[in-house]
């Protein structure tokens, strides 16, 4: 089989929300419309003491939320569906970033009684800056919410993007009957079901159908008849080249933990959401069609396994066809690397693979030869863009609390920091150690972890810097002046680069003024930007 059949069948993509607009539960829901998983178990809350598929981590089920990025495939409809799980908290959005350089398009869920919120707006933002397709779930219509019009608008106005309902609510709330499928001209009953899948579709060609009146009764019909009129009134017919071109995004109603709206998501998604894309390299852009295998590891994850103390790299393929037992450049450490053991995923559960094509996202056992960003290729050498680090918003000095666990304390802050859950600055005299994060729940994941998995215990002592800023210049003298005069605010992060740790706003505008021929980045992407 031509690896263009292999390419067309795949379909990699994340699905992203706020915290608690159902994303792990929507995620849970397409395992079990993919039959990957035959009952689902509610997401961990005070009367179910269950946690979701695609929640591991300890800290997780603890927490109720999803801090690590899932790889989850399964095939359906001919198609092999890779789905990648992010953190929904916004403590977590660089690894959401991260994530979202590893996938072709995005499902967006928005909670119907909230509407669009911050973190929403923040990965949207993401998306639009790679010009990623999005279909946008607007979930729990089965509980009161907003005016479907009135959710619409504010989707346009605050995430700046276009939107085309392909499915129409029949009420909300108590008065929630099911949905009109636009796209497929079909009517979809509501029926609550938690755990298994229950669909009642009646095929309604035209809406001047008498058996619409009969299902759902005269007021609702003309009511749904009058909105479905404004719809096609108001919003252009849905073009799918603007959908692959982020310029407008689809819009689907349902309730995922009732199974309602998702199996259509799921179908249409499969119709019209890209197939694998290419990425751009230090060479160029590289289409999946390519001969050679190239990829790129996103995510690294120590531990996967509480009982084997794992460490694994994530890869995202982009080109040609991965094999295990293969020789491919690992492009940094300019040195060959073979594979015994890539693996697949479904959730916390691994199974070793032959082979895989671009689109696949793929597990490398990992002794420590990988960073996040990292590129592995096939002949021609070159390095993929785009996966900075982002200046911290919180910063820590970490102190060890137990002297005798040193050792495991240094290895722990270390293979932590290079899966991407913080970043790790390091000060002289006395190689102390700045850790920076986006949030504070990170500090606690990070503690949980050292204590728990490396059998070190830490405290984090706040300190007060604005701004974490990498340096470039030509003027070597005035970055060494610059080094030599800021020196107690000077560090170096993972790779060894100069790093500014800025106390306030005035003080770095100041060193902007000062030192005019240095250029300060707020991303480690100063390579490529």
């Amino acid at each position: 089989m031509s690896n263009t059949v292999e390419i067309e069948k795949r379909r990699t993509f994340a699905i992203i929300s706020h915290p608690d607009a159902g994303k792990t539960t929507l995620t849970e829901k397409l395992l079990l419309f993919g039959g990957a998983i035959q009952t689902a178990g509610a997401v961990k809350n005070n009367k179910i003491k269950k946690t979701a598929t695609s929640d591991f981590m300890e800290i997780e089920k603890q927490r109720g939320i999803s801090v690590a990025t899932s790889v989850m495939a399964f095939e359906y409809l001919g198609k092999q569906i890779n789905i990648l799980d992010t953190p929904g908290h916004k403590d977590f959005a660089e690894d959401t970033y991260r994530t979202l350089t590893a996938v072709d398009s995005v499902i967006l869920i928005i909670d119907c009684a909230s509407g669009v919120e911050a973190q929403t707006e923040r990965l949207m933002e993401v998306c639009r800056m790679r010009n990623t397709p999005v279909i946008i779930f607007i979930n729990k219509m089965d509980r009161e919410g907003r005016d479907s019009f009135d959710l619409l608008d504010e989707l346009e106005d605050m995430l700046k993007i276009k939107v085309r309902p392909l499915s129409w609510p029949i009420g909300i709330g108590h008065t929630f009957q099911g949905v009109y499928n636009m796209y497929n001209k079909e009517l979809n009953l509501f029926a609550a079901n938690k755990t298994k899948i229950s669909d009642e579709v009646v095929k309604i060609d035209n809406l001047d159908d008498p058996q619409l009146n009969d299902i759902i009764g005269d007021d609702p019909t003309a009511e749904l008849k009058e909105e479905l009129e404004l719809v096609d009134g108001v919003y252009d017919a849905f073009d799918k080249e603007a959908y692959l071109k982020g310029e407008v995004a689809p819009v689907f109603f349902g309730s995922a933990i009732n199974n309602f709206g998702v199996k259509e998501l799921l179908e249409s998604f499969l119709d019209f959401s890209p197939s694998p894309i290419g990425r751009e390299t230090s060479e160029g852009f590289i289409e999946p069609e390519a001969k050679d295998f190239s990829g790129f590891i996103f995510k690294i994850h120590a531990n996967l396994d509480p009982k084997h103390r794992d460490r694994i790299a994530f890869l995202r393929i982009v080109s040609g066809k991965f094999e295990r037992n293969t020789f491919y450049n690992h492009v940094r450490l300019e040195k060959k690397l073979k594979f015994s053991n890539p693996t697949s995923f479904m959730a916390q559960d691994k199974s070793i693979i032959d082979e895989a094509f671009p689109g696949d996202v793929i597990g490398l056992y990992d002794t420590g030869n990988f960073k996040i960003g990292d590129s592995l290729t096939e002949g021609t050498v070159f390095s993929f863009k785009g996966i900075p680090s982002f200046s911290p918003e919180i910063f820590m000095e970490l102190e060890n609390r137990d002297p005798m666990k040193s050792k495991q304390l240094e290895k722990g802050i270390q293979q932590l920091t290079d899966e991407g859950v913080a970043q790790l600055f390091i000060q002289q005299p006395g190689n102390r150690k700045i850790v920076g994060t986006v949030g504070q729940l990170q500090f606690e994941v990070i503690k949980y972890r050292l204590e728990h998995e490396y059998g070190a215990k830490a405290e984090f002592v706040p300190k007060r810097f604005h701004k974490a800023c990498w340096m470039t210049t030509d003027n070597q003298a005035q970055l060494d002046k610059f080094i030599k005069a800021k020196a107690i605010y000077i560090a170096k992060d993972k790779d060894d680069n100069y790093v500014f740790l800025a106390e306030t706003p005035f003080l770095l505008q100041m060193a902007q003024t000062d030192y005019p021929d240095i250029t300060f980045h707020f991303t480690s992407d100063f390579k490529v930007v």
